[in-house]
């Protein structure tokens, strides 16, 4: 695939004072040659090479994400080597969560929606799990399925390091953002499909969560309120009105959905928040517990905001919801 398809034209730069002596973050530097952050570990998600990679051409390549980001603030596209980034809590207190971050399915802003994020739910006792997965469009034999693979090894891979991290492997939460909040539903929301042949005893585990989050997520894949860059990536620039169905996630909602947090901005130009209320509609159809917030302003991708932004308190909103369902 052309970089310029994926419009990346983002200027390298560099990480920071705390990793001099590593490679520059830039246009062609693969994932795993950039040290996580402090504090934080990286751990590859499959042994080897990921499945259905045969005809994969793609270089990885890494930026900031936006010209004045900090030296967290990095995307990666064209992942080839999936990859999970842990975050251990100072006082860790039995709970765990697989975060998702988004970018349209044409990258993953592993700062802005990974380590932020991560420092924030590590202050509450959460043990951290950051997923950097692969893109739809990178030509996996996989195609679409491809970062569900990854999500559903990532989420088998978090419960069986329960007892060595010290967590609770029925405590265990999948938070999502944008095309990662698309991610986390079809992981969370759908009964759980077997997407790849069995590896080793990791895949032995349930495809199970306890409680779910999707933030300003992408659920719909058809209808006037569609996020299109995502679906071009997922789908392709024509699909079929029955494509379009399969991968739009307010159909086929199971009724053992783990209780899910919404968190929208209805002044986002990005992904209209009614792709959430779509979901509010469906996750109540099947009576599953669900509480959504729907923000006057934040735009698209707020994460994490200073306290006097309107949506600073959704982390607050989520521990107290999660906590009220146990986890």
């Amino acid at each position: 695939m052309e970089v310029d398809r994926r419009g990346l034209l983002l200027a390298a730069a560099g990480l920071g004072a705390g990793a001099a002596a590593a490679p520059a973050i830039g246009a062609a530097t693969p994932a795993r040659a950039v040290p996580p952050p402090a504090g934080f570990t990286r751990i590859d998600l499959w042994p080897g090479k990921a499945p259905g990679g045969e005809r994969v051409t793609v270089t990885e390549e890494s930026g900031p994400r936006k010209p004045d980001s900090g030296p967290e603030d990095a995307y990666y596209a064209h992942i080839t080597t999936p990859t999970l980034t842990i975050l251990r809590p100072k006082k860790p207190d039995g709970r765990a969560m697989l975060l998702i971050p988004g970018g349209g399915y044409v990258r993953v802003v592993i700062g802005h929606e990974g380590h932020a994020i991560a420092h924030r739910l590590a202050e509450a006792g959460y043990t951290c799990f950051i997923l950097l997965y692969r893109l739809p469009a990178d030509g996996w034999a996989a195609g679409p399925e491809a970062p569900l693979q990854d999500a559903q090894r990532a989420l088998r891979t978090v419960r069986s390091m329960a007892g060595k991290e010290g967590f609770d492997a029925e405590k265990i939460g999948v938070m999502g953002f944008s095309a990662g909040g698309h991610l986390a539903a079809w992981l969370t929301a759908r009964a759980p499909a077997e997407t790849y042949a069995p590896i080793d005893a990791i895949d032995r585990e349930p495809i199970r969560a306890a409680v779910a989050a999707y933030m300003y997520p992408v659920i719909l894949m058809q209808g006037e309120h569609v996020h299109r860059g995502s679906r071009t990536q997922l789908l392709g620039a024509d699909p079929t009105p029955q494509r379009m169905r399969a991968y739009s996630l307010d159909q086929d909602v199971s009724a053992e959905t783990p209780p899910v947090f919404l968190a929208h901005a209805l002044d986002d130009m990005s992904v209209p928040p009614e792709n959430s209320l779509a979901m509010l509609a469906a996750l109540r159809a099947k009576q599953v517990p669900v509480e959504c917030h729907l923000f006057e302003k934040g735009g698209h991708g707020f994460g994490l905001v200073p306290q006097a932004g309107p949506t600073a308190l959704w982390p607050e909103l989520f521990l107290a919801f999660a906590a009220a369902h146990g986890v």
